[in-house]
């Protein structure tokens, strides 16, 4: 699957509508956001069963801004809804093969019991 463009009209249901989602926040000016873009494009090209999205920080600062993107380029990673990762700077192919691996084998069902127990105490303190 080829990569997908990002945008305020696009990103709520994308994330809301696919399992795993990894999401590339770029600027076209960025020289270390271009050295990636291939390495993205070809690791998502091997893995269909992932989408692969790309957000322009420069057509899209409110999406930046919200989700406290202060360095391009940034990796994310989205499972089940829930931010799992977040990285900024190039990431290798290997690198980034194994972080499908990864966000693939994780336990999402430990993963949702833990983020309710985090807003439960965080409810708890305010």
């Amino acid at each position: 699957m080829a990569t997908i463009e990002l945008n305020e009209a696009n990103f709520d249901a994308t994330i809301a509508n696919n399992d795993t989602v990894f999401i590339d926040f770029w600027a076209p000016w960025c020289a270390p956001c271009r050295a990636f873009a291939p390495i993205f494009e070809k690791v998502a090209a091997a893995h269909p069963e992932v989408v692969f999205a790309k957000l322009n920080t420069e057509e899209q600062q409110g999406i930046a801004a919200a989700l406290q993107i202060q360095s391009i380029p940034t990796l994310m990673i989205f499972r089940q809804q829930v931010a799992l990762f977040s990285q900024p700077g190039m990431v290798p192919a290997a690198g980034l093969e194994d972080l499908v691996a990864k966000a693939a084998e994780l336990d999402m069902e430990q993963v949702h019991k833990a983020v309710a127990e985090q807003r439960a105490s965080q409810s708890e303190a305010a």
